[in-house]
């Protein structure tokens, strides 16, 4: 609605897993090299944890983009809250498995994990390596899914094993898998992704600016600390007060974004926290 106004080519602050709009601080370059690491080398069992909002599935989309479907099969699951049956089919049914039942009734666990086992030697027999992303893993509340993903683990060839799963979730999901000391124990690769720093905030308010289009500066730099102060730094926060703020300097008629309609659109979002 307001990207012509503004001189962009696309909405700069919409909240969706683009990567191109990942904007890579110093934490996120070394949980992307640490994720990208746990694939590669096929350590097995890889964690990121981060405060709501922060990127972590941006980021993800970006390892999978990294990784590319040349080497590798990719399984990506962003609504955990399934079934214990139902995640495992998800799972099996992304990486290739064949034969799987279509019928709750008809779906026996065992066999789904044969199939999904199945699935994975033949990809490594056609020189694909498998890769299980499982987004929002803190909401997983059954103990079932749990134990599963720890069987995952046993596909293993004599030297390696035959998939990489990665967890990403809320801080909470790091005491999930304590209580879970089994999976707990075969974490490989763990990384924690926190809140934008003002400095960072900044950039990356002008990082998302330049990826849509517009290298000229909207928001003054009073506008931009406010926007830190008031969304302490967490992306998804920064995202809705800016798509606001250039909605109301559209309807204003202005030429800058400054501190007093930062202001105002954060007495209706409120998001102070």
């Amino acid at each position: 609605m307001y990207t012509q106004y503004w001189g962009l080519q696309k909405k700069p602050f919409d909240n969706t897993p683009d990567p191109d709009f990942l904007y890579r601080t110093s934490q996120h370059e070394e949980a992307l090299a640490r994720l990208l690491y746990a694939a590669q080398e096929r350590k097995g069992l890889a964690v990121l944890t981060g405060v709501f909002g922060c990127g972590k599935t941006v980021l993800g989309q970006e390892l999978l983009r990294e990784l590319g479907e040349d080497r590798y099969r990719i399984a990506f699951i962003n609504y955990p809250l399934l079934s214990h049956v139902e995640f495992l089919l998800a799972i099996a049914k992304s990486l290739g498995a064949d034969n799987l039942p279509t019928k709750k009734s008809d779906v026996l666990v065992n066999l789904v994990l044969d199939s999904l086992n199945s699935a994975l030697l033949n990809n490594a027999r056609d020189g694909k390596d498998s890769v299980v992303f499982i987004d929002e893993a803190h909401v997983i509340s059954d103990d079932q899914i749990f134990e599963s993903l720890r069987l995952l683990l046993n596909f293993q060839l004599p030297d390696r094993f035959l998939l990489t799963l990665i967890l990403s979730g809320q801080p909470e999901l790091r005491e999930k898998l304590e209580i879970n000391k089994q999976l707990s124990q075969r974490i490989a690769i763990k990384c924690h992704l926190t809140n934008l720093d003002s400095k960072n905030t900044v950039d990356y308010i002008i990082h998302r600016l330049k990826i849509a289009g517009r290298d000229e500066p909207i928001f003054t730099k009073g506008a931009m600390q406010s926007i830190y102060e008031r969304t302490s730094g967490i992306p998804r926060r920064i995202n809705r007060l800016c798509d606001l703020c250039l909605l109301s300097g559209l309807a204003k008629g202005l030429s800058l974004i400054d501190e007093s309609i930062v202001l105002e659109e954060t007495k209706d979002l409120e998001v102070k926290i």
